[in-house]
């Protein structure tokens, strides 16, 4: 049975607090990340990174087209919409798309290759899918709750910016411009996510839903990362092991 303390819902503070809390499961703790932090990741490291990564920035506009199809908000959708412009871009504005992949010729990787998608890790893109597959099925407010990782994205921003060009030098700073655009977008996204996902569940069992639903983004972020390090630490990619195995 439950007690009346948890049945009570947190206060508007507290449910932020909590949320936030949840910064301690961030893949900027991921030891994948860890090692791009402290300069110990080889370019190849570096590279696999970039194309995997390539194939979430290119399905979060996707994703957040699937938010707008299920808000019936006139003003949330015209909050929202400016998420896939920045992706996409828009006339006259470069976007986040076209941003990475500036970042993977920097890095040495070929552009037409990295949009071709067919050096992405089947780990990786399971994970993505199911992530853009929850914002189809969902509500657009629980959607827009998955987005609040960003909480702790400007982070990991700033450190790329401030780390990569001793750590990592034969990368062209001109290709760190995504991260320089993004320090200030996540910043405003999450001011609406948030506000969003505050107003919108105030029961207790409606914001513990709330933390399990960014928890399940956590695991999206995370789980992209371990695919990655089986491949390119560990040098065990996908079918490593069966006799004969191709790509």
């Amino acid at each position: 049975m439950s007690t009346r303390d948890e049945m009570t819902p947190w206060s508007r503070d507290e449910f932020e607090a909590r949320l936030r809390g949840l910064g301690a499961r961030y893949h900027i703790h991921h030891p994948y990340h860890r090692m791009m932090h402290e300069g110990h990741c080889t370019p190849e490291q570096i590279r696999g990174w970039v194309i995997n990564r390539y194939y979430y920035q290119v399905s979060i506009p996707i994703k957040d087209a699937n938010v707008l199809a299920n808000c019936p908000d006139p003003e949330a959708r015209r909050l929202w919409v400016q998420r896939i412009l920045d992706h996409d871009g828009a006339e006259g504005e470069v976007g986040g798309i076209e941003a990475w992949l500036a970042l993977a010729e920097a890095c040495g990787l070929d552009r037409e290759r990295v949009a071709s998608l067919d050096d992405v890790l089947p780990g990786v893109r399971f994970a993505v899918d199911a992530y853009v597959n929850f914002a189809r099925r969902s509500t657009w407010q629980e959607a827009a709750c998955s987005s609040l990782t960003e909480l702790f994205a400007p982070e990991i921003h700033q450190q790329r910016l401030t780390g990569w060009p001793d750590h990592y030098p034969w990368i062209d700073d001109s290709g760190l411009s995504y991260f320089r655009k993004r320090l200030s977008e996540a910043r405003r996204d999450v001011e609406h996510g948030l506000r969003v996902t505050l107003d919108h569940f105030t029961t207790r069992a409606e914001q513990e839903h709330a933390m399990s639903i960014l928890q399940f983004k956590l695991d999206v972020l995370w789980t992209m990362l371990d695919a990655m390090w089986m491949a390119y630490v560990e040098d065990r990619p996908p079918y490593h092991s069966c006799p004969e195995a191709s790509r």
